[in-house]
């Protein structure tokens, strides 16, 4: 089992999700904004218990058996504030997933993220390729996918909380990542 470790970057804390964050994560994450372009497993709309369900039934055990890691995500300016999720998982052509508090999206919160748990998904993971699904049409999760150096491997369609929609699968390998490092 790997743990997961509490992580930095310039701007945020990623600290691992626990339940005591059941109330922030359904006070952030209820918002059509956020969930409409994640996988329909999701059910919309939110039930009232949905992260604290979703915490001790999902997340919370898969941390536990060593194959997912999720942080919240928190800004260095105030580290009591949740305002996202990000989440790594061992799980064939489905590694990395996220969501960002809609008044926190466009500051390039999710970027310096995206780049912290890549490095502990290469460096500390060792794991050789990453590959993360998303909905074509969520435009800020391709950009992520096109600055972090990742490329578009396939596309098919898949159903998300807003409707089906075609899904691309975006791919770097660990030799990729550590290239343009």
């Amino acid at each position: 089992m790997e743990d997961t470790p509490t992580l930095y970057t310039e701007r945020l804390i990623l600290r691992p999700l626990e339940l005591a964050d059941a109330h922030a994560v359904q006070q952030q994450f209820a918002h059509w904004e956020v969930v409409r372009y994640l996988n329909a497993a999701v059910p919309w709309p939110y039930p009232e218990d949905g992260a604290l369900t979703y915490l001790r039934d999902i997340a919370l055990p898969a941390m536990a058996a060593g194959k997912e890691w999720h942080w919240s995500i928190r800004p260095k300016t105030a580290p009591q504030q949740l305002i996202g999720n990000i989440s790594l998982m061992d799980q064939a052509d489905n590694n990395r997933g996220l969501w960002l508090a809609p008044a926190w999206q466009g500051q390039g919160l999710m970027s310096e993220a995206c780049v912290a748990v890549t490095d502990h998904w290469f460096g500390t993971l060792a794991r050789p390729v990453m590959r993360v699904p998303k909905a074509a049409p969520n435009i800020g999760s391709r950009r992520l996918s096109e600055r972090a150096g990742m490329r578009l491997i396939r596309s098919d369609e898949d159903n998300f909380v807003g409707g089906r929609f075609a899904r691309d699968l975006w791919e770097i390998t660990r030799e990729e990542w550590l290239q343009q490092k």
